[in-house]
């Protein structure tokens, strides 16, 4: 039932900005909930029949979460104009973590499904 897998969106939501209030004012509170229920499912091991339910409609609003970003670029154009060397900057670093620890993690993964499939075969 999605209203079960709502429920613990919700939740997770809420004990993230708990979170974010008491301990980690730096880090939003959804960002918070979010690595929660990434941790839950790494642990669990699987994605819930209702927690499925309940996400699947929601991505088809996912891009409506950039419009936020985009008017405040739109709003702070001067300051990214003056600042855009240290930007690119950070970008150019960041995608320099971010892609090799995509493939190191895509391994881990393939790694880890070929060792449940010959525990299971």
């Amino acid at each position: 039932m999605p209203v079960n897998g709502l429920t613990w969106l919700v939740v997770l939501q809420l004990l993230g900005a708990m979170l974010h209030h008491w301990l980690l004012p730096s880090l939003p509170g959804p960002i918070i909930g979010l690595l929660i229920l990434f941790i839950w499912l790494l642990c669990y091991g699987r994605l819930p029949k209702s927690l499925e339910a309940a996400a699947s409609p929601l991505l088809q609003y996912l891009p409506l979460l950039l419009v936020v970003p985009c008017v405040g670029l739109m709003n702070n154009l001067d300051t990214l104009q003056s600042q855009w060397l240290v930007i690119a900057g950070s970008l150019f670093g960041a995608m320099l973590i971010t892609i090799p620890l995509s493939g190191w993690l895509m391994q881990w993964l393939i790694r880890r499904q070929q060792q449940k499939r010959g525990r299971h075969d």
